[in-house]
């Protein structure tokens, strides 16, 4: 189980320009980091090079004494800006593809569903949803399939009010076990969190 994150001194270039240089961030079990900084600068980049899918030019990202393999592959959530989900499928045939993918199983898709609203949803097709309903669907599998680090990009749009403290809520309880949160936003994080401005 992933319990410590640890970025250090890390530079990401891409296209040829570089992106940000010597970044540092240290967060441990039951703590949250929001990425700020200007459209471009690099905070989705740099989700995804803590998830392993972007090479670094420097620096290191570290998961205390766990193999980063290992932790990438069993330990974390990426959810992007753009949802990923396929617009034939039903809900329910999305969120079980996602869940038993990575992890999940009955128990857990249940108590997604019933987090996040969405048992009225189950037989309509993604393409049918709003873009809300989408949010709320591509964020259930990090119920569905729990694992300690949740890299988030821009999780609260395009949820409404309500939506936004609801998922707060959710996002309070996982730090509440331990769980880690790195979130790129342009929204005020509803949790307490540390700040790392990319492009600063």
């Amino acid at each position: 189980m992933i319990s410590h994150l640890s970025l250090e001194n890390l530079s990401v270039r891409r296209g040829g320009r570089l992106l940000f240089e010597s970044l540092n961030l240290t967060l441990d079990a039951g703590e949250a980091a929001a990425l700020t900084g200007r459209n471009g600068a690099g905070k989705t980049s740099l989700l995804r090079t803590i998830a392993g899918l972007v090479q670094s030019e420097a620096g290191t990202v570290g998961f205390g004494p766990q193999d980063p393999g290992a932790a990438r592959a069993l330990g974390l959530h990426l959810i992007g800006h753009l949802d990923g989900l396929k617009p034939g499928r039903t809900t329910r045939e999305e969120l079980t593809f996602w869940s038993l993918w990575t992890g999940g199983g009955a128990v857990s898709i249940a108590l997604a569903i019933e987090t996040l609203e969405l048992s009225t949803l189950l037989d309509l097709e993604v393409r049918r949803l709003s873009a809300g309903q989408r949010r709320r669907l591509a964020l259930a599998r990090l119920i569905a399939a729990p694992r300690p680090l949740w890299l988030l990009d821009e999780p609260l749009s395009p949820l409404d009010a309500g939506w936004r403290r609801r998922f707060g809520q959710v996002m309070a309880n996982h730090l509440s076990t331990g769980g880690l949160i790195v979130a790129a936003v342009h929204d005020p994080l509803p949790v307490p969190h540390k700040t790392l401005e990319i492009g600063a």
